[in-house]
């Protein structure tokens, strides 16, 4: 099947891959029997080389439930976006659902629903949650934010239906585990933060600590010993540095306007890994 260029994210992700996309897509085996994505967050790179087989997995429930009405429910998704307004009352109203008693009540439909209209109209676009796992971004303020983008919405929608895409919500080691020789990983995990202010709760509650960054790397290796190519993107510390040494390393440059101090906002050195020629 032909790449779709209507495919692509209908949320803006921390961390996005966006601007890093013509590295990774030269890095990218020229084939691969699966295609696995356990952070896929916005899912750039996914959209972005449209496989025909795939496990996507992301922690947040919230994010993987979008995804899945997407795939079953766009028409009914499409509607209800329609229904939002862009105000500061309405949107601390639709904010605040999940701090209330009843939210998991609401239908899959509506919860995505909010998840979009949330993302399009908050500041920066920023899907954020605090410790207690409740999006916490501010009102944007925006003119005319494109709270129904309908047509990526359909041309997701197909193309999750029209290819063998597994959709899961769990830790990515479990996202992996049925892998098998011959497959590719992409991986885009919390980043290991350049400095102590730049490391803020994002995606999911739970940090991804140096501990993490470890078992990640350790799954790597495992995957390496059973021929399977990884590919994975994270900043370029020491620790990174130093835990992938054994392993391709490409630097690239990447702007990066989410430190919540403003000086220290704009490129920094990440890094892409990989396993493989």
């Amino acid at each position: 099947m032909k790449k779709n260029k209507l495919v692509a994210p209908f949320l803006k992700w921390v961390g996005g891959k966006r601007q890093l996309m013509p590295t990774i897509k030269e890095l990218i085996p020229k084939t691969y029997s699966f295609y696995y994505e356990p952070f896929v967050g916005g899912g750039a790179v996914l959209f972005e080389i449209q496989p025909k087989k795939a496990v996507i997995n992301d922690l947040n429930p919230e994010l993987i439930n979008t995804y899945n009405v997407i795939k079953i429910n766009p028409e009914e998704l499409i509607e209800d976006l329609k229904t939002h307004l862009n105000t500061a009352d309405y949107f601390y109203n639709i904010r605040s659902l999940d701090r209330q008693d009843g939210y998991e009540k609401l239908s899959d439909i509506k919860k995505a629903s909010r998840v979009i209209y949330l993302n399009k109209t908050c500041y920066n676009g920023l899907y954020r949650v605090n410790n207690s796992g409740e999006f916490n971004t501010p009102f944007g303020g925006y003119k005319n934010p494109k709270i129904v983008n309908d047509i990526t919405i359909r041309a997701v929608s197909k193309y999750l239906n029209l290819n063998e895409i597994a959709i899961l919500n769990e830790s990515y080691d479990r996202a992996v585990r049925n892998i098998s020789e011959g497959a590719f990983v992409y991986f885009d995990p919390p980043y290991d933060p350049i400095s102590k202010s730049s490391n803020f709760t994002g995606y999911v509650q739970g940090g991804f600590d140096e501990t993490e960054q470890v078992k990640l790397r350790d799954l790597c290796r495992r995957l390496d010993n059973m021929g399977v190519k990884f590919l994975l993107s994270n900043s370029a510390t020491s620790l990174i540095l130093d835990i992938y040494s054994e392993y391709d390393i490409t630097f690239v440059k990447a702007n990066r306007s989410i430190n919540s101090n403003a000086n220290k906002r704009g490129e920094v050195n990440e890094v892409l890994i990989r396993n493989y020629e």
